[in-house]
């Protein structure tokens, strides 16, 4: 199922990964990159993966972060929709750290049918299919290998991974959960990919709002790997509703951590 859907979002992944590593080779560091900047490259890599999107399935809808000239000429929702977050993590992008990624997903009558998260700076693909399981690739791997998520059972041995600009509340209650590793990162989609590849246990995100292209993709390869996704609260998440927003935060986990994370971010 979605095999087409895939192979487009790979590709489209690729050609703008390409033009991203050419961007990020002659980029001028910015130390104090803000939380909310953005840069050329982010609507040069959105413009590479949305025409390829539009030029293969010209009847979906397209929803993304960057005010560019493909999504401003597509509708914006629909039942077959695609998701698409150009640079995930621009402030890694920006200050060179190699925490960004490019985030694609395609969602069919609010399931996510594809989701694929890229990092060129550290040549690591991971991608899912609904029922299709996940995958990864790495470097020059020509053989994918599927990826299942941790058997951690304890709070004390997990690793957390959460944004490097987390507030107060997700440091308290990262506290609480007293993992014995934490890894932050820019960029949900590495995290949640890290879930996945069972490389971190829980991901922790404390953000009051943030938009579907944030987190659909990753999404579906925490799932599709063996683990579970919720909002802060357990509840169910939904993709293509009216601006594309997300509210009161996101858990993911391995599945057999996840009651015990919701009871501590509960208290």
């Amino acid at each position: 199922m979605y095999e087409r859907e895939l192979e487009v979002a790979l590709d489209a992944a690729r050609r703008a990964g390409a033009e991203l590593l050419r961007e990020y080779e002659h980029f001028q560091a910015i130390p104090n990159a803000p939380a909310d900047i953005t840069t050329e490259a982010d609507r040069r890599s959105q413009e590479i993966i949305l025409t390829h999107i539009h030029a293969a399935f010209p009847q979906d809808a397209l929803c993304a972060e960057e005010a560019t000239a493909t999504l401003a000429t597509t509708k914006r929702t629909g039942n077959r929709l695609w998701i698409v977050d150009p640079i995930d993590g621009t402030r890694g992008f920006a200050r060179k750290n190699g925490e960004f990624s490019i985030m694609i997903a395609f969602v069919e009558t609010d399931e996510i049918g594809v989701g694929v998260v890229a990092q060129p700076a550290a040549q690591r693909l991971t991608y899912a299919t609904r029922s299709g399981g996940c995958w990864r690739r790495d470097g020059a791997d020509a053989v994918p290998t599927r990826c299942h998520v941790s058997k951690i059972a304890e709070l004390r041995q997990c690793t957390l991974t959460q944004s490097r600009s987390s507030g107060a509340k997700a440091c308290r209650w990262s506290d609480a959960m007293e993992p014995a590793r934490i890894v932050e990162s820019y960029s949900a989609g590495i995290k949640l990919a890290l879930i996945a590849r069972a490389e971190a246990d829980i991901y922790l995100n404390t953000y009051h709002e943030f938009h579907d292209w944030d987190i659909c993709a990753g999404h579906l390869l925490v799932t599709e790997a063996g683990g579970q996704v919720t909002g802060l609260r357990g509840q169910t998440l939904h993709y293509g509703r009216e601006g594309a927003k997300q509210r009161d935060g996101l858990l993911a986990t391995n599945g057999q951590l996840h009651a015990p994370a919701l009871r501590v971010v509960g208290a």
